[in-house]
């Protein structure tokens, strides 16, 4: 199947993040996941890096991007650039959900905590 429905995010185990895999592994892709997420006001990831590229297009919504020491501050209509391996963290600095767009050069994604523990992820992937 090459044409996938585009399936809004659902609650996950993690706090405050709703989550859709657009394509990966399910869908055939070896080299390439998007995921599709909500996140709720107050809400963050946890801090975690991947082993590959990943890309963040920020939809509407407010956040802070805290990565190598310092803290980015970026909101609807802005791209985020993180580099393999390079540990980060988004928090929701606005009133309203966070809506964004990942892209990220690996199926599956590796994510791993600043422990070096696997993070499980409650979503295919």
């Amino acid at each position: 199947m090459y044409v996938h429905p585009q399936t809004p995010p659902s609650a996950t185990p993690l706090p405050g993040i709703a989550h859709s895999t657009w394509a990966g592994r399910a869908q055939g892709m070896t080299q390439l996941s998007l995921w599709r997420q909500s996140i709720a006001p107050g809400c963050s990831t946890p801090p975690h890096r991947h082993d590959c590229d990943e890309i963040v297009l920020c939809l509407s919504g407010s956040g802070e991007l805290h990565i190598a020491g310092a803290v980015h501050r970026f909101a609807a209509g802005q791209t985020i650039t993180v580099p393999r391996d390079v540990p980060h963290r988004i928090q929701v600095t606005g009133g309203e959900p966070l809506e964004i767009i990942a892209v990220l050069a690996a199926s599956p994604v590796a994510v791993v905590l600043p422990d070096e523990q696997l993070l499980v992820l409650p979503w295919p992937n």
